[in-house]
């Protein structure tokens, strides 16, 4: 009986000890986490799960809005390695200029006495030639001058002293003056000479009449010589009369078209092994060919390669207009748009309402109908893109422009200089005819196929 009574206040005492206001845990209510890392001594907290959107506290930081991925769709899988193939060349390399290789020409230079055909084109960069071949320790003893100087500022035609460069202090010996050659005086004490100027692809250019006179040189003093080539901005096609040799002169000394569609580098190689140079002597040549270059390449000169051809517009344009620069007819020297428009005071205003008024300036010191009113064609205003995919030189403003001029017999300068930049007088003599464009193309046959053919033996580069 003892023991029953003990065990009864025993739960008497229990019951009277139980909180009152306990509430019966809910089927539904999440239960309680037990946590193991609570110290000793402190109530463990209810953890209540919450929905993501929801601000999560932390210890370290203010409350926060978790972040919401802004991609809606599920990210896309990598996009699996390029495979290339014959159809899918690979990436471009970077057109690079054979000045720029200095690692192929600076062992043919090594304790050579050098001089250098170059003007304002024969730049690595931003650094001339002449500077970095004399920071290579290189023995540069003098400088040969083209046509509008080593500075490339004078006027076409413009004889050229010789003189002594300011910064260098190198004799610089002007090859458009008295002689277009250098003499054996000039070349005493040289072993070799470079020749890097940038071309434009027209047979009447004269750099490339240059590049012979010094290749001849060179050939007859027993000199050699180091072509860096530079592609070529009309080098996407040939066209125009090949010429005769009854019409060799400065602005056309070789058997090519208008438009012979080589580099220098290519062209010296051909002049060399075709014999052309006087008495058929041989040049010990070396050309640095341009690394990812083609014919198909466009390429944008960075510096003009002359006072009068100011932007690329104006070199696709030069080899179709250069002919006026036979005729009465100007071709904007003396404006800001030099071989992007043609015109003259004569002819009709009704007709060619673009005007424009020549004036004295550098690189035309003395232009053709200065200060007198002409009247004309505006080509300035022609897209790039229509030159991309040239394949012939333009005849058809040749052709009105003498159609439309008043006076035919003084069209023509009278002293043949259109025929010797024609490279015949045969188109001369069509255009006055009235010949169709297409027969004056048909005479150009069968001298112009040979030549193309003769042309590809000579290529350094995939043709277009």
């Amino acid at each position: 009986m003892k023991k029953l009574a003990v065990i009864g206040f025993i739960m008497i005492m229990v019951f009277a000890c139980t909180p009152r206001n306990r509430v019966q845990k809910s089927p539904i209510e999440t239960p309680t986490t037990v946590r193991t890392d609570i110290p000793m001594g402190e109530k463990p907290k209810k953890f209540i799960p919450k929905p993501p959107s929801e601000t999560v506290e932390t210890p370290t930081s203010k409350p926060e809005k978790t972040e919401i991925p802004e991609m809606v769709s599920p990210p896309e899988r990598p996009t699996p390695p390029i495979i290339t193939s014959p159809t899918a060349p690979p990436k471009a390399a970077r057109l690079q200029m054979g000045a720029e290789k200095m690692n192929q020409y600076l062992p043919i230079l090594s304790g050579a006495r050098v001089a250098l055909v170059v003007n304002q084109t024969s730049m690595i960069g931003s650094r001339h030639l002449v500077d970095a071949l004399l920071a290579q320790g290189v023995s540069v003893k003098k400088v040969f001058a083209p046509e509008h100087g080593f500075r490339g500022t004078a006027d076409a035609g413009e004889q050229i002293s010789n003189s002594r460069d300011v910064r260098t202090g190198l004799p610089v010996i002007s090859l458009y003056g008295n002689s277009k050659k250098p003499s054996p005086e000039h070349l005493a004490g040289i072993d070799l000479v470079i020749f890097d100027i940038q071309d434009v692809g027209a047979r009447f250019y004269t750099y490339i009449s240059t590049m012979h006179y010094v290749m001849e040189a060179c050939a007859e003093n027993g000199k050699k010589m180091v072509v860096l080539d530079r592609p070529n901005p009309n080098g996407h096609y040939v066209d125009g009369p090949v010429l005769e040799s009854s019409q060799q002169s400065f602005v056309g000394m070789h058997p090519i078209p208008v438009v012979h569609g080589m580099t220098v580098g290519e062209l010296a190689r051909m002049i060399n092994s075709e014999g052309w140079l006087k008495n058929g002597v041989r040049c010990d040549l070396t050309v640095i060919p341009c690394d990812a270059y083609s014919h198909r390449t466009i390429y944008n000169l960075p510096i003009k390669p002359s006072p009068n051809l100011p932007n690329s517009r104006s070199i696709y344009l030069y080899p179709s207009l250069c002919f006026f620069e036979g005729t009465a007819i100007s071709v904007g020297r003396g404006t800001d748009k030099q071989f992007q428009v043609i015109g003259a005071p004569q002819l009709p205003r009704q007709k060619m309402p673009f005007q424009f008024t020549p004036v004295s300036k550098e690189g035309a010191k003395y232009p053709k109908h200065e200060n007198k009113t002409c009247y004309g064609f505006d080509l300035s205003l022609m897209r790039l893109e229509a030159f991309y995919g040239q394949q012939q030189i333009e005849l058809k403003w040749l052709i009105q422009a003498y159609q439309d001029f008043p006076n035919k017999s003084e069209f023509f300068n009278k002293n043949n200089f259109f025929d010797k930049l024609a490279g015949t007088s045969r188109l001369r003599q069509q255009i006055i005819a009235g010949t169709p464009e297409y027969k004056i193309r048909e005479s150009w046959e069968p001298a112009l196929s040979q030549f193309k053919e003769k042309r590809k033996r000579y290529l350094l580069y995939a043709d277009f």
